[in-house]
């Protein structure tokens, strides 16, 4: 999982060698916590969100597939 988000966020912004992704895990629920450069969330997040639901669906589906949940979360 988290090599999916880090390709999917390093094809998306300028500066890929400052995305940084942690895994949380727990019983049931991988936490995946985003990091890139101020620069580039926007890039990201995209307008109105569209981008990141999109990252969070295909994580979400990709996740149901090994049967867990999946959160993505971007931080700044």
């Amino acid at each position: 999982m988290k090599e999916l988000v880090e390709s999917m966020a390093k094809a998306l912004v300028d500066r890929p060698e400052e995305v940084v992704v942690q895994e949380v895990d727990g019983e049931k629920t991988t936490v995946l916590e985003l990091r890139v450069a101020q620069s580039d969330l926007g890039k990201v997040i995209g307008k109105q969100g569209k981008t990141a639901r999109a990252m969070r669906t295909i994580l979400s589906a990709a996740g149901t597939k090994m049967g867990k949940r999946c959160v993505l979360e971007i931080l700044e």
